[in-house]
Order: structure tokens, then C-alpha cells, then sequence
């Protein structure tokens, strides 16, 4: 299925691909701040529908991860990293897609704190 995505002010709009019924939720420094609820997808699977130019990135650690996020609202709707297989990745947050029932969804923690 094909679910459209954004930031809170439609600064970063997205449309992913994907059958999403589970999420992870990390604890590392960053994701326990911002509240997301993660889903993962071949890069692929998503795609930009506003400028390039719209994103402000985000990288910490050991800066493999880029945490994509909007300046004018903060909303941090994507990120973007290589997979353990080598492959481009897409972690998408699942509270960015109106269209996701959040309650169905089989939430699942993660330990990024001990990465």
C-alpha cells in the first residue's frame, strides 16, 4: 500500500510503500526526545514529493544515520542510513502518515541507548 506522509506544516511531504502493522520504538538519546514510532523500508519504497532543499539534516554518534527533519516546524518525519545487509534504508515515522492507525500498530522497544 501507499501512504502519504509529512511534517506538521506540509514543509517535507513523502509518499512511502509499505504494509505497516508493527513499529519499533527506540530509546536512544535522540528518539527518546522526539517521540517517534519507527518503521523501516528499502530506500526506494520512498519518495520525496517536495524539494530537496525543504530537509534539514541531523547526524550524531557515529553519524550513519541521517535524521532528516523540517526547520520550520521540527517535525522529524524520515531518516536514512545503510542497512546491515549494505542496502539504502528509509526509517519512517509512522506518527508522520495521518493514514496509520497508531493503536493497531504492534509497538516493539528498542535499546538504541546501547548502540
Amino acid at each position: 500500500m501507499i501512504y502519504q506522509g509529512s511534517c506538521h506544516c506540509g514543509n517535507i511531504g513523502f509518499e512511502v510503500e509499505g504494509e505497516f502493522s508493527e513499529a519499533l520504538d527506540c530509546n536512544c538519546s535522540l528518539c527518546r526526545r522526539r517521540g517517534g514510532l519507527l518503521a523501516f523500508v528499502p530506500r526506494e519504497k520512498l519518495v520525496l514529493k517536495t524539494p530537496d532543499e525543504n530537509i534539514s539534516t541531523y547526524t550524531f554518534n557515529r553519524h550513519v544515520i541521517r535524521h532528516h527533519f523540517c526547520a520550520k516546524c521540527g517535525i522529524a518525519p524520515f531518516g536514512e542510513a545503510v542497512g546491515p545487509n549494505g542496502a539504502a534504508m528509509a526509517s519512517i515515522n509512522l506518527r508522520c502518515i495521518p493514514a496509520i492507525d497508531l493503536g493497531a500498530l504492534k509497538v516493539t522497544a528498542y535499546d538504541g541507548a546501547a548502540h
